[in-house]
């Protein structure tokens, strides 16, 4: 039984958001506005618990969709990039890139402490979010979280976070 490896896989129809964001790449070229229908899919790895369980279905399911609501009709702005200043007011947001300056209402943003908002860092910080939700790698068995973003049909990343006490 020391070789069985166990996986729980989330992936609805309703995990899914629509926004809107930009990249930047090359170091001075930056994408239009442009937005997605994104979809989330996510994994946890690891041995059973008490129950029999790798982590429970539902709460896996239920802590995503809290996560994926919040993303949903917004304006994604990363906070920590190089050259896109992002600057927050009480009304609104407004963000500039070299001669380009776009200006949202604050309560259509959501401001994300990443680099850049590409599909690996949307992931990324969904998997963290997961992490603090759920306690995996404290109160659950579990050693791997998957979080799979889908931008497009067939376009998508993966980010995998082994965890603290497992590493």
């Amino acid at each position: 039984m020391g070789s069985e490896r166990f996986h729980v896989r989330v992936t609805k129809d309703h995990l899914v958001f629509s926004a809107a964001h930009f990249i930047t790449f090359n170091g001075n070229v930056c994408e239009r506005l442009h937005g997605h229908n994104w979809r989330v899919t996510v994994e946890v790895e690891g041995p059973l618990d008490e129950n029999f369980y790798v982590v429970d279905f539902i709460a896996l399911r239920d802590a995503t969709q809290v996560i994926v609501n919040e993303l949903d009709h917004r304006m994604l702005l990363p906070t920590r990039h190089r050259t896109i200043q992002v600057m927050a007011g009480e009304r609104e947001v407004e963000a500039k890139f070299a001669d380009r300056r776009w200006v949202f209402p604050r309560e259509d943003c959501i401001l994300l402490p990443i680099e850049n908002t590409t599909t690996e860092l949307i992931a990324r910080w969904i998997g963290e979010r997961l992490l603090e939700r759920l306690g995996l790698g404290q109160r659950t068995p579990a050693i791997k979280l998957r979080v799979e973003v889908e931008e497009n049909f067939g376009q998508s990343a993966t980010c995998e976070m082994s965890l603290d006490n497992h590493s």
